[in-house]
């Protein structure tokens, strides 16, 4: 990589545009930055990184680039950086604008910008810029491919801190193992390290959680055994613990068996204890039966005793009640008829309440006599009654009329009204009709817009789409050419060694006596032989097709990203600069308008409709007004009818009404006359009848009564018996004869007897005697169940346990592996001696080239006395692996790089930043690196040493590359020539070149 021009406009401290000639600086091979502090020296060197990478080193890189603009500048200048450099045999140029602040150009205030790059290449032939890209991801993957190196590394590579060396020399490995990982990118070896630690922990968890199922089932057992069985005292991932689980648990299941042989035969004893106890119980509760049988036959002998006198006078008075039976008809006929003479009476009593005094006391055919006249009266009132309802029908067609008279006021009344807005209504229909075809119009003119808004939009969307895809084939592409110079770097390796081993490749075509076809010599006398891993052609053949299968692979993804961008282009171009979401709100817009208007000219019709239904309400308002007016004349005539007709029946009906209030009402008091006297009438013949009947029931009832044997009708009455009392006297009757007979009956039981003659029975000492034997047997049974649930469940727990520990047998091999991988990688395990982790492994083989790097300037520097070697010596406790020591040639001694003093160490660290910007280069692809940048550290050297290094540094051009340093030395002044000085202003600062051609 070779710097040839940069230009800043308003970077930093540099308010205007400046420009920096490396070709001019470079052609001395050595040159000079410097300038006061604060002047900017670092800011040149942070705009070439920010023009490679988009981004600048350390803190300084803040606020996404706006930290980056000058406050110097104008406010209508904007940042730029445009760098232009050759990098693996081709000119680029990049330009970069970080986003800033802007005013705007209407109105005030300011406005964003976003950030832009800008990536040109020059055609070697021609001597045209050809653009390749502006945007920022394919331009940072491009220069990151090209370079080979990220920004980190480029910082630590091309711009040399030397104070950050100075501090690797003096600090210890695990601050040399991050600078070294983030230059060597060694991350792949830390990641292993940490998956074989991820997949120790994630085996160890699963050994650990099948332990502790392990142990669970162990405890398990233990609650099984009932506390006989012992655990083992371990841990769960401890070795051995599967083995002491299966152990426990034999013992744990012979004991169990043991003690259900011991259950088994105290249940079978106790089983035969119950039965005997069963027997001797039964017996005492047969005995105990009989006797309390016999001593409640004898108890019920004596009441039955004590109640035999009310036996018998129930008996007598059954005999009574039978005989009063007989005289049961008579007194219900007696009763029958003196019920119906209260009843006759009380009836005549409230007909003669209802009757005028001139006719309370009047007789039967008196009161029949009246009822007739009254019933002749009301047949006179017939003709009455037709002239009231013909009133009736009167007064209902007058109310009639006036109603109609009523309602066609009513009716003109809200004819006038609604003829009187009908102008306004008119006029305001048209006025909605003429809108509407307005809106319509509108509606027609937006529907032509839509279809090109909506196709700009579509192509809109199709660019966003196409520049995603762009970004996608991009990587593809750059993918497919990595891969391609992977495989020609390959073949051209193959055909390489194929070269150097082509003498035994003709070799093995030779013969004794025939020419050789190289040197045509007929002797061989020492052919060369081949050696292992010879090349032959077909191999290289082989490499050489997959190159070109690579190379097919990365022409087809270069034309499809052509392809993609031509269509980015055209749709691009169709959908031209305006953002996917300005012309989706247009569209949306568009649409909203073209609704409106359609539904504004939607109410076209219906305001036709309604104009056409007002002019036809109009048209009948004003006949309903014409027939309500012929209607009223009409009813004048008619109502003066209905008055001399009304005149005519009212006469009438007064003469017919007499004193009563209507014809009506008159005839109501002649229907109640004819009804109450009619009643009275039936009253007293009814009365009369029934008083007659009792009489004649109470002859009969005392003649029945003698007959019985009864002195009166009352006493046969009292002695008479109702069906309820009838049945409960029997009941009791029966009941004392059962009774009688069943107490006969159990005394004269000779069991009965013969168990009255023995002791009393001890039930309660017979019941606890059965029940302590039950007991014992349903202890025995329970103990018996537990010892078979217990061997049961131990030899479930016991199967389960086996399955556990050999499906945990391969889990916990693949732990012991796993783990013993991973405390290799890590330096933890015993059998790494050093304790050296697998990146500090690989980070110590760096070490090791690039203190040979660094060796070969250091010995000449320090006039052959310094060289810098490798140790892999632990440092007290820690981890060995990153070492690094000096060997004095004067002294003999190897001694740490600590002990250098401030001169020595700048230029061992000088040593070191190039010999690992050359490791660095190499490890990065082998990337020519043309122009280094060397910051500070040049004021602690004396002249000799100052000039040593300084020739060390003039060496590099003989490998063509140019070194810039930064230092404020003023003796380097002198001794350089070329110069690139910093000049501070108020206005802001400025770059000067000097001692260039």
């Amino acid at each position: 990589m070779r710097l040839h021009r940069v230009d800043l406009t308003a970077f930093g401290p540099f308010g205007s545009t400046q420009s920096v000639d490396f070709d001019e600086l470079s052609a001395a091979g050595l040159f000079l930055l410097h300038g006061p502090t604060g002047a900017g020296k670092t800011s040149v060197l942070d705009a070439v990184c920010y023009a490679l990478y988009g981004s600048v080193p350390g803190a300084r890189q803040s606020g996404q680039g706006m930290a980056l603009r000058s406050d110097h500048a104008a406010p209508a200048i904007r940042t730029e950086v445009t760098l232009e450099l050759t990098v693996a045999g081709r000119r680029l140029e990049i330009t970069r604008q970080p986003p800033w602040e802007r005013p705007k150009k209407r109105g005030t205030g300011t406005t964003q910008d976003k950030a832009q790059t800008w990536l040109r290449e020059r055609d070697a032939v021609s001597g045209v810029w050809k653009d390749l890209s502006r945007s920022h991801q394919e331009i940072g993957e491009e220069i990151t491919q090209l370079l080979g190196m990220s920004r980190e590394q480029f910082c630590q590579v091309v711009l040399l801190p030397q104070g950050d060396f100075a501090r690797f020399l003096r600090a210890d490995a695990e601050a040399r193992g991050k600078l070294l990982g983030r230059l060597f990118d060694t991350r792949r070896f830390a990641d292993v390290e940490k998956r074989l630690a991820e997949r120790r922990r994630v085996t160890e968890s699963r050994v650990r959680e099948g332990d502790t199922g392990l142990l669970a089932d162990a405890h398990r057992m233990q609650q099984a055994a009932g506390g006989t069985m012992e655990l083992p005292a371990l841990e769960p991932g401890e070795p051995g613990l599967a083995e002491a689980v299966l152990g426990a648990a034999a013992v744990a299941r012979s004991t169990a068996r043991e003690q259900l042989t011991v259950a088994q035969c105290r249940l079978a004893a106790a089983e035969s204890a119950l039965r005997d106890a069963d027997r001797d119980l039964e017996d005492v509760r047969e005995r105990d039966r009989l006797q309390r049988r016999f001593a409640e036959a004898r108890e019920r002998a004596a009441r039955l005793e004590e109640t035999s006198a009310a036996h018998w006078e129930d008996q007598a008075r059954m005999e009574r009640g039978r005989k009063a039976e007989t005289v049961a008809p008579a007194l219900e006929l007696r009763d029958s008829a003196e019920a119906e003479h209260r009843r006759a009476a009380d009836a005549e009593q409230r007909a003669r309440a209802l009757l005028p005094a001139s006719s309370a006391d009047a007789g039967a055919a008196e009161l029949a006599v009246a009822a007739r006249r009254a019933a002749e009266e009301l047949g006179g009132l017939e003709s009455a009654r037709r002239a009231e309802r013909r009133l009736a029908e009167l007064l209902g067609e007058r109310a009639g009329l006036d109603r109609q008279e009523r309602a066609d006021e009513e009716v003109r009344e809200e004819a006038e009204s609604w003829l009187a807005g009908w102008e306004e209504t008119r006029t305001r229909l048209l006025t909605r009709i003429e809108s509407a075809q307005q809106a319509a119009t509108r509606a027609g003119e937006l529907a032509v817009q839509r279809e090109p808004a909506r196709q700009r939009l579509n192509a809109a969307r199709t660019r966003d789409r196409l520049t995603e895809d762009t970004h996608t084939a991009a990587e593809r592409a750059r993918t497919a050419r990595e891969r391609a110079l992977t495989a020609r770097q390959h073949w051209l390796d193959l055909k390489e060694q194929r070269l150097n081993g082509i003498a035994a490749e003709l070799a093995a075509g030779l013969t004794d006596g025939e020419p050789c076809a190289v040197c045509g010599a007929t002797e061989h006398p020492a052919p060369a032989r081949k050696v292992d891993g010879h090349v032959d052609r077909e191999t290289e053949e082989r490499a050489l097709a997959d190159y070109q299968s690579a190379d097919d692979a990365r022409a087809a993804a270069e034309r499809r990203l052509g392809g993609i961008r031509e269509a980015l282009a055209a749709a691009s171009a169709e959908a031209g600069g305006t953002p996917t979401e300005q012309l989706s709100r247009a569209v949306d817009e568009l649409e909203q308008q073209y609704a409106q208007a359609r539904d504004a000219a939607s109410g076209l019709h219906s305001a036709q409709e309604q104009l056409r239904a007002a002019e036809r309400e109009h048209e009948l308002r004003i006949a309903a007004q014409r027939e309500a007016a012929v209607r009223a004349a009409s009813r004048v005539g008619h109502r003066e009818r209905l008055d001399r007709e009304r005149a005519a029946l009212e006469e009438e009906l007064a003469q017919a009404r007499g004193e009563a209030g209507s014809v009506a009402a008159r005839a109501e008091q002649l229907e109640q006359s004819v009804a109450r006297l009619t009643d009275a009438a039936d009253a007293v013949r009814a009365a009369e009848t029934a008083a007659q009947r009792l009489k004649e029931t109470d002859a009969r009832l005392s003649d029945a009564a003698f007959r019985a044997g009864f002195d009166t009708p009352q006493a046969a009455a009292s002695a008479l018996l109702d069906d309820a009392a009838h049945r409960a006297l029997q009941r009791r009757l029966d009941a004392w004869q059962h009774e009688e007979a069943a107490v006969r009956a159990v005394l004269a039981e000779p069991e009965t007897v013969a168990a009255a003659q023995q002791p009393p029975a001890d039930l309660a000492a017979a019941q606890r005697t059965a029940a302590e034997a039950e007991r014992r047997v349903r202890e025995a049974a329970s103990a018996h169940d537990a010892a078979a649930r217990r061997c049961a469940e131990l030899d479930r727990l016991s199967a389960r346990a086996t399955a556990s520990v050999r499906r945990l047998g391969p889990l916990r091999e693949e732990y012991d592996r796993v783990a013993r991988m991973a405390g290799l990688a890590a330096g933890t395990s015993a059998d790494n001696e050093r304790r050296m982790r697998l990146e500090s492994y690989v980070l110590a083989a760096r070490l090791e080239q690039v203190a040979a790097a660094a060796t070969a300037r250091l010995h000449r520097m320090s006039s052959g006395r310094y060289t810098l070697v490798h140790s892999d010596d632990r440092t007290g406790r820690g981890r060995s692996g990153l070492g690094l020591h000096v060997v004095d040639a004067w002294t003999g001694r190897e001694r740490d790089t600590a002990t250098l003093s401030g001169g020595e160490t700048f230029f061992a660290s000088l040593a070191l930043a190039l010999g690992l910007a050359d490791v660095v280069t190499d490890e990065a692809g082998g990337v020519r690196l043309d122009t280094l940048f060397i910051d500070e550290g040049f004021g602690s050297l004396d002249d000799q040493t100052l000039d040593e290094v300084l020739d060390v540094l003039d060496s590099l051009r003989e490998r063509d590359r140019s070194v810039g340093i930064v230092s404020h030395v003023a003796d380097l002044r002198r001794r350089i020539h070329a110069q690139l000085e910093v000049v501070k202003g108020r206005s802001g600062s400025e770059l000067r070149q000097r001692g260039t051609r």
